[in-house]
């Protein structure tokens, strides 16, 4: 027997929870993206002063790499214990850990002061940062997509997708305007640090609003289904929800993974690597480059939500083609823009490119929700999203940098953004529409790699399709 479908949450309760997973993730993320400006603006002279330029950016974005490889070991742990214990005291145990990591990067020495120490206790810290933002992805857009209704949880669980350009405008906007307010010399010696400190304050908000929420009510009722049950095979599956995501979800983790390729590797370079491209290749400032982002990451915010909507009324697959497709064609004027060395093709290259990545990035947290049984659904739509990282945004920038150190030319780089457009269309045609699926349904259905989990009949509770 399937768990029965919750009864949905009052408007103003439904807001609460969207409210605490938005301000944690932009939280987490505006701590992760700060990192990643960094490295493209002062991290290369702070940590690894005696390389070339470009190759010290190299070694700088290389640290930032390190985090993702981080996130797929906080996926597996988060995960596991978020399909046992629940959503909500994983979201806390993340947020706490992505806040700590973060303070301490604004208070550790540089180079100068402890020598090759400092690099290594960079990447520590980065390490940990990983780890955290590997678990906060999944508990979020879960803690909205099993709170809310199945006709708009494409809009609802856009949300705390939103928490991306959200961290990304707060992170950037800080960085800019103190770029714009203190001399170069002074901006690398002290006030870097900054933006890293203001984290602690942040994570004192986003652990009041967090605290306040209930845990999923869909993770409730399936949690106490499977207490009443005393088959080995039920308690095998409780205690390893890996084990049992690998055996009756490994195509959906392989579509996950694709669908990530496209959506990760574009949008690390529009946002981290075009701080490294505008300004070495196109002769623009740092803070010409920072303002494009930062204006770009206000319309990213804005457009999320109205994709979701949009995924809510004609699927998952075609809004996610759209961001795929668009992506993939629009590299080389995105380029080519930015050669133009114009601010205003440079805002339209990397507005043009964010919104077309919203098209990938809206529907992805109700796409992946709706992929996985509740009681193995973290770990599943953690590991598809955070295993993708390791080879899709860790090395984007790096990748990026070095293609154009090689070749001195775009067109490389242009040409890796569009095969993993082609990898991520060919993903996102094999997988199944999930929009109309009902999360009790996707419980009821033990195998869903073999059999194509359809509506039910029986609807009385619940909304009915369109």
């Amino acid at each position: 027997m399937a768990a029965s479908a919750s009864a949905p949450p009052t408007p103003s309760s439904l807001k609460r929870i969207v409210a605490a997973s938005l301000i944690g993730t932009t939280i987490e993320w505006y701590d992760f993206f700060l990192y990643g400006s960094a490295a493209a603006l002062v991290f290369n002279k702070l940590f690894f002063p005696d390389s070339d330029p470009l190759v010290g950016t190299l070694l700088s974005f290389l640290t930032y790499a390190v985090g993702f490889a981080a996130r797929p070991i906080g996926a597996l742990v988060f995960g596991h214990y978020g399909d046992r214990i629940g959503r909500k005291k994983l979201l806390v145990l993340s947020l706490l850990m992505m806040g700590g990591a973060t303070f301490a990067i604004g208070l550790m020495p540089t180079h100068a002061t402890i020598g090759s120490a400092a690099p290594v206790l960079l990447t520590v810290l980065r390490l940990i940062q990983g780890f955290a933002l590997g678990g906060e992805w999944g508990g979020a857009v879960l803690l909205v997509s099993e709170h809310g209704d199945a006709e708009r949880r494409g809009f609802w669980a856009s949300w705390p997708q939103t928490g991306a350009p959200a961290g990304q405008l707060l992170a950037t906007g800080v960085l800019s305007a103190l770029t714009a307010l203190l001399s170069d010399a002074s901006f690398a010696s002290w006030g870097w640090r900054i933006p890293f400190l203001l984290s602690g304050v942040l994570v004192v908000v986003g652990l009041w609003i967090r605290l306040s929420v209930d845990e999923s009510p869909v993770f409730k009722a399936a949690l106490a289904q499977a207490q009443e049950r005393k088959a080995v095979a039920d308690a095998e599956v409780e205690k390893m929800p890996l084990v049992a995501v690998l055996r009756h979800h490994w195509r959906d983790v392989l579509v996950a993974m694709g669908a990530r390729m496209a959506e990760n590797i574009s949008y690390y370079v529009i946002t981290a690597f075009i701080l490294v491209y505008a300004t070495t290749s196109a002769g623009l400032s740092k803070q010409t480059a920072l303002n494009a982002v930062l204006i770009g990451s206000a319309v990213h915010f804005a457009v999320i939500p109205a994709w979701g909507a949009l995924s809510d009324r004609i699927g998952r697959r075609p809004v996610y083609l759209i961001g795929a497709v668009g992506v993939g064609a629009w590299m080389f004027p995105f380029f080519a823009l930015i050669d133009s060395a114009s601010f205003g093709n440079l805002l339209l290259a990397v507005t043009v490119g964010l919104v077309l990545h919203g098209a990938m990035y809206a529907p992805q947290a109700a796409f992946f929700s709706e992929m996985f049984a509740t009681r193995m659904r973290y770990s599943g739509a953690s590991i598809g999203a955070q295993f993708a990282s390791v080879a899709a945004g860790a090395p984007a920038p790096l990748i990026a940098t070095a293609l154009l150190a090689d070749y001195d030319s775009s067109t490389p780089i242009s040409l890796y953004v569009i095969a993993a457009a082609l990898i991520t269309v060919v993903a996102i045609v094999c997988a199944r529409e999930t929009r109309h699926r009902d999360l009790a349904d996707v419980d009821a259905d033990p195998a869903p790699d073999k059999v194509p989990s359809p509506r039910r009949a029986d609807t009385s509770a619940r909304t009915p399709s369109r």
